[in-house]
């Protein structure tokens, strides 16, 4: 049986879109190996193939990234492998230099414009780093794969090299039960707004929407997930006196994610076009969202409002502020008609736009290295 590793820096807990990718490799015949990182607040993971979680002294920054390259590099150097697949540019240098040594071939999967995430805005040095790592290896490679048509246009402008679109979409999900003790933590009689996702951080409207609530009534806001931000968010809450209606759940496994979701009388996905990685963004959860039956409130941004607009499922606003996030909700809580259309029309369009249909894009690019 071949084997194929796949890596990425995550603690792979919440990364269902590795974990898709996994499964397609398994139902293809592949012995499936997954590598990400352990953290002291890890939750235990039962997959239906290997795991390998690295334990690092360094949980952050440059330290981190150095320790997790040569980390991966010494153990894919001594695992028989007979293809690798690369998540993120953190994870491409080993993999690369390893493919090189052993001659095995490597898909690369990008999930974001990574040299142009906010994090990196401020840091010229890292920034530099990878940009470098980008430009010496992707040109070389055969086997790419990315997110969006935006994100691929820009790398195959950029280094001349085709990139397959594989976009986030989640499996079809069915009526979801929410566990009862966390069922009586959520307030039954308020109009319910929703912001998830495991990157909760910088630049994704979180304060803003915790300050919106201020200017509504009856509307509580439910944050599921884990992120920079949140320390600052739950300040704001405090500052505000906003304990009973901004609601943290903090991360939670897949299912229960979407169980919250499906609770939601609306999403949140305003990302600020602070960055270029923002603006060509298309999220998990708006496929979260459209899947649960979820009508969204998003930011004007390319992928996220041409999806919105091509289903009518949501709602877009031009700016990321209080007053904008506000007005939006207040339709969509006052106007139940429109409510009720755009839930319709999100479950319409959750029969096109679930994994089943988008799958055999990855097989393909599997078959095409290792034809049945």
């Amino acid at each position: 049986m071949r084997r194929i590793i796949f890596s990425v820096t995550n603690d792979l807990s919440t990364d269902n879109r590795v974990n898709r990718s996994c499964i397609v490799a398994q139902n293809l015949g592949f012995e499936v190996l997954l590598v990400g990182r352990k953290l002291p607040n890890s939750q235990d993971i039962k997959r239906p193939y290997t795991t390998k979680r690295f334990h690092l002294i360094f949980k952050t920054g440059v330290l981190f990234y150095a320790a997790f390259q040569l980390r991966l590099f010494f153990y894919l150097l001594f695992k028989r492998v007979d293809l690798l697949y690369s998540n993120d540019l953190d994870t491409l240098l080993p993999n690369y230099l390893i493919s090189k040594l052993k001659r095995t071939p490597l898909i690369y999967d990008s999930h974001e414009l990574f040299t142009e995430v906010p994090e990196l805005e401020h840091s010229p040095f890292k920034k530099g780093i990878w940009s470098f790592v980008e430009k010496r290896i992707v040109p070389k490679l055969k086997h790419c794969i990315t997110v969006n048509e935006s994100i691929a246009a820009i790398f195959e402008k950029k280094y001349g090299v085709v990139f397959h679109v594989i976009r986030n979409v989640p499996e079809q999900i069915i009526i979801l039960k929410m566990d009862p003790i966390l069922a009586e933590k959520i307030p039954s009689n308020s109009f319910k707004v929703i912001i998830q996702g495991s990157g909760l951080n910088v630049d994704r409207g979180i304060e803003e929407a915790i300050e919106a609530i201020l200017l509504l009534e009856n509307v509580d806001l439910l944050v599921v997930g884990d992120g920079d931000v949140l320390p600052k968010a739950k300040k704001i809450v405090a500052s505000l006196s906003l304990e009973k209606r901004v609601h943290f759940f903090g991360k939670r496994p897949y299912q229960e994610l979407m169980a919250f979701t499906q609770l939601a009388d609306c999403g949140l996905a305003i990302d600020k076009p602070s960055s270029k990685n923002h603006q060509f963004a298309l999220p998990n959860k708006v496929f979260d969202y459209l899947q649960a039956g979820t009508p969204i409130i998003c930011m004007d941004l390319v992928e996220i409002k041409s999806l919105v607009q091509q289903y009518n499922i949501g709602l877009v606003i031009s700016e990321v502020s209080p007053t904008h996030i506000a007005s939006a909700i207040k339709t969509l809580q006052h106007d139940t008609s429109l409510l009720s259309s755009l839930r319709s029309n999100c479950h319409k369009a959750a029969e096109i736009e679930h994994w089943g249909n988008e799958k055999p894009k990855l097989e393909a690019i599997m078959r095409t290295i290792y034809p049945e």
